[in-house]
């Protein structure tokens, strides 16, 4: 599917080509926002077992914005907003 055009690809196979795209070039900070919310539950956990590896081996420093509550588990610091503001500061 490499060949494909983007308006041809999925929203998942999108959202994998630009997290492919935000961390080839090495970053030492990747912001993203909802990573896995058009993946499925199996490739969504690849992700950010990726993010995690990337975190332990190079240092990378991944900023997550996201709904969803199972990735809390996976952050060293979480930041809670409500209504604009920080309602709230958790480390695992």
């Amino acid at each position: 599917r490499a060949d494909h055009r983007p308006s041809k690809l999925s929203g998942g196979e999108r959202q994998r080509v630009a997290i492919a795209r935000a961390i080839v070039g090495r970053p030492s900070l990747v912001l993203a926002d909802e990573p896995t919310g058009n993946l499925d539950s199996t490739t969504g956990a690849q992700i950010i077992e990726l993010f995690e590896s990337l975190n332990r081996q190079d240092g990378l420093t991944v900023v997550v914005v996201t709904h969803e509550e199972f990735l809390f588990r996976h952050t060293s610091l979480s930041l809670r907003l409500e209504d604009g503001k920080l309602a709230g500061e958790q480390a695992p």
